[in-house]
């Protein structure tokens, strides 16, 4: 995410916290089947995501209407038990459920607040992949956190755009909303003829009959459903190549020419990350949404009118190597996320704007809203986006740095997303595989640095 808004996520938090009565579980299953948890426990969204299963697979199949704002949808759902389940959660938010059904068979279903209770017609087996289709319609909330920022369902004259940071993508379809359960998704949308519709991953040929034409994009490496997006408008929508032939894919409200810089960036930042992680990269650039933020959208991030500026193009990007491919195991992780797309910046600003890397720390040093909490411990979801999340998270990388030296670090740099590629990874990993590389106890500096209360005093860098 663009780190120049912070944004506050209490008011989200609340809206799915609550529980379903009679529906949670704690997981155990008893002796038969039991239900699945109606949350996976995070510390700052305790109720977001389910426990009981792991999906493998979600295809969205989708129909909007601009002019009314309905959406129609199915979600068919491949999952894994991972208990004997006679019940299982969703995360859904609004919309009305028409269906649903596992395994070919009607089952059951419940709403209560961010929450459908999927009752099916027999237990599923511990181990089991099942398969769960929901039918549901309505118009898409859009969420509004604390501080006014905007999430969920957003939408335009002609169209809409679906961002999911933290908990927006329970708007639009059903899930495991917790970025610890990643899969891989296929989105069908048919939408009127003469928009676009644009999501993550790879195009097929758009297919039109009469006035209506439909989309598919297929994302075939692990995503969480926060970064899922759906972008429809008149987009000028156009395809290049890097210079090591991934394809590059961008929608936009004319033809930003920042974008054409999107794969000399890629080249730039794959020599300091190591390979690209995806099969395709691009922008979504919509000057009709004002959010006030940027988001790293899987393989598509997404500007709004105000961002797409070079250091958020070069902060989005990175954040496909950390957040996207290497993602949290749970939202205290996020200053994983943060830092290193931050310090990409930096890095960007000493090579292209003749600003050094310390300079940027010194900076970051001085200010103080910079210390209002650890990194790696914010005090509560409404702080997940705030400036020590961002910029005391990339003070840590450049004293891990210092401590260790360039050519162990940039091994870091490299390593990391290569050791957890497209899997989730919390700070703990982090410290262990951080010393792990460099040979040595760097307990004092995460003691610090990561985890002080105040900042150091003497000398910062």
């Amino acid at each position: 995410m663009d780190p120049r808004r912070p944004r506050a996520l209490a008011a989200v938090a609340v809206l799915l916290g609550a529980t379903l009565p009679g529906c949670a579980g704690d997981g155990s299953g008893g002796a038969g089947g039991g239900p699945g948890a109606a949350g996976l426990g995070d510390p700052y969204f305790p109720r977001l995501g389910n426990g009981g299963y792991d999906v493998r697979h979600y295809a969205l199949t989708l129909d909007y209407e601009p002019r009314t704002g309905r959406l129609t949808g199915t979600a068919d759902i491949t999952a894994r038990a991972t208990q004997t389940l006679d019940a299982f959660n969703l995360d859904l938010t609004g919309l009305t459920v028409h269906s649903a059904t596992v395994d070919g068979e009607p089952a059951a279903v419940r709403r209560s607040d961010g929450e459908l209770t999927v009752r099916p017609a027999g237990d599923v087996a511990d181990g089991a992949t099942f398969r769960t289709v929901v039918r549901y319609s309505g118009a898409p909330a859009t969420i509004t956190d604390a501080e006014g920022a905007r999430e969920g369902w957003l939408r335009t004259a002609d169209g809409a755009v679906a961002l999911g940071e933290p908990t927006g993508s329970t708007a639009w379809f059903p899930g495991n909303h917790h970025p610890s359960d990643k899969a891989t998704y296929t989105v069908t949308v048919t939408v009127p003829r003469g928009l676009s519709a644009v999501s993550n991953g790879e195009p097929a040929p758009p297919r039109t009959s009469g006035d209506r034409t439909t989309f598919t994009w297929r994302s075939t490496e692990p995503m969480a459903s926060y970064l899922a997006t759906l972008a429809i408008g008149r987009y000028d929508t156009r395809t290049s190549r890097t210079p090591d032939g991934i394809p590059v894919h961008t929608a936009a409200r004319g033809n930003p020419a920042l974008l054409g810089e999107i794969p000399e960036l890629l080249a730039w930042e794959a020599g300091k990350f190591g390979p690209y992680p995806f099969s395709s990269t691009g922008a979504i650039v919509d000057p009709l949404i004002d959010v006030q933020y940027a988001l790293e959208t899987q393989s598509r991030p997404f500007f709004d009118k105000n961002t797409l500026d070079a250091p958020t193009l070069v902060h989005e990007l990175a954040h496909q190597w950390y957040g996207d491919s290497v993602s949290p195991k749970s939202w205290r992780d996020m200053w994983l996320n943060e830092s290193f797309a931050t310090y990409a910046e930096w890095l960007y600003a000493e090579e292209f704007q003749d600003t050094p890397v310390g300079e940027s720390f010194e900076e970051a040093f001085a200010e103080p809203g910079n210390w209002a909490f650890p990194p790696a411990d914010p005090p509560s979801a409404g702080h997940l986006s705030d400036p020590p999340v961002y910029y005391r998270g990339a003070m840590v990388l450049h004293k891990v740095r210092q401590a260790v030296g360039d050519a162990t670090f940039f091994a870091v740099l490299r390593g990391w997303p290569a050791r957890y590629r497209h899997a989730n990874a919390s700070t703990e990993d982090f410290v262990r595989y951080v010393e792990e590389v460099a040979g040595e106890d760097l307990t004092d500096l995460w003691d610090v640095w990561l985890y002080g209360e105040d900042r150091p005093t003497g000398p910062s860098a």
